[in-house]
């Protein structure tokens, strides 16, 4: 399976704060589109949907 991975719209045009997300299989996948050699994190939608809510806010995570 080929995944498709879309740039953050919140990355910097200088390129140094990309963040990369992909749709798996009941997954969201992360990964550092510098590197996408190093592999990705994986985690379940409602994580990925409390982790922007955060990001969103501008607060810490837990």
């Amino acid at each position: 399976m080929s995944l498709v991975w879309r740039k953050s719209s919140r990355s910097n045009t200088q390129g140094d704060e990309c963040v990369e997300v992909a749709l798996l299989e009941g997954r969201v996948g992360l990964r550092d589109s510098k590197a996408p050699e190093a592999g990705h994190l994986t985690m379940v939608p409602e994580a990925f949907a409390a982790l922007l809510a955060h990001v969103k806010r501008d607060e810490p995570t837990p």
